[in-house]
């Protein structure tokens, strides 16, 4: 059993143990999640402190750069220990503008697994999430022809689990009703709440809950009651809002994007925070 001190503890991820404090490596990337990083050693650096710190769940997608984050992962930590799991998404592919557009048909998801493999130096994936909807959130329609395609590549022995992204609630049911998903990644914070339910209902299943934008994305978290709660703490707004998630239900895992190492060492120190019941019960009313 993986012991670790970093706040949270562990979550099962069907066969696979994880931190509950994971990393996102998507802003490893250039500007726009885009190009290489402007400074290469210390992406490679995030990376390596990320595992020394006890970290066992990194987050990426072949889509970032493109091919970057896959690259400097690999370049950072292989041959990976064997208790490190990264998780991969596909279903979307980048233009030259920077945009985001689906490629979730059968031959394209096929294409960006067997990438993934390549660029990241693995014969099978731990676990993949079929990113659906668009940049703007969720979109209404049917996963079937796309889950089934990594349901059957699951079959053939090259992706371990399976999840799904920006996906609405009767997605995911819909995706559970082809094969087993071990996680949802979905935006989530303390001021966009619109997946309480689902949260709750995934926690209930033992099925993971992975917020991304965890403190808020490129527009980081701003409200007057974050702040204030945060200034009674003598801890940072970003440190309340981190160590919210973890108290929000104990199938939330978190992956914060970062590309400073001293930033990272921030992040684990602000969500081991102590909040008390009324704490929690003021910040409560921030996404109602």
């Amino acid at each position: 059993m993986i012991t670790t001190s970093l706040p949270g503890g562990t979550w099962t991820l069907g066969g696979l143990t994880v931190t509950r404090f994971g990393y996102g490596a998507m802003q490893l990337a250039g500007p726009r999640v885009m190009g290489p990083p402007a400074d290469h050693d210390g992406a490679l650096a995030v990376l390596r402190t990320a595992v020394e710190l006890g970290m066992t769940h990194i987050d990426t997608s072949e889509a970032y750069g493109p091919h970057v984050t896959n690259q400097l992962i690999r370049e950072a930590l292989h041959p990976y220990p064997d208790s490190l799991h990264i998780v991969t998404k596909v279903g979307a592919n980048r233009d030259q503008q920077g945009g985001w557009p689906p490629a979730r048909d059968p031959e394209s998801l096929r294409r960006s697994v067997h990438e993934n493999l390549e660029t990241l130096g693995l014969d099978v994936l731990d676990l993949v999430n079929l990113r659906l909807g668009d940049a703007a959130g969720p979109l209404p329609g049917s996963v079937a022809e796309a889950f089934e395609t990594l349901a059957d590549l699951q079959r053939q022995g090259l992706i371990r689990h399976l999840g799904v992204s920006n996906a609405t609630p009767e997605q995911v049911a819909e995706a559970q009703a082809i094969a087993p998903i071990v996680c949802v990644q979905n935006m989530y914070n303390l001021a966009h709440r619109r997946d309480d339910e689902l949260i709750d209902a995934l926690a209930g299943q033992g099925v993971a809950y992975v917020p991304f934008f965890p403190l808020g994305g490129f527009s980081p978290l701003q409200s007057s009651v974050l702040s204030t709660v945060a200034a009674r703490l003598e801890a940072s707004p970003m440190s309340v809002a981190l160590a919210w998630l973890l108290r929000r239900s104990p199938n939330i895992l978190l992956i914060p994007g970062t590309s400073s190492a001293t930033h990272l060492r921030e992040n684990v120190a602000g969500a081991a925070l102590s909040l008390s019941d009324d704490d929690l019960a003021e910040l409560d009313k921030i996404g109602r």
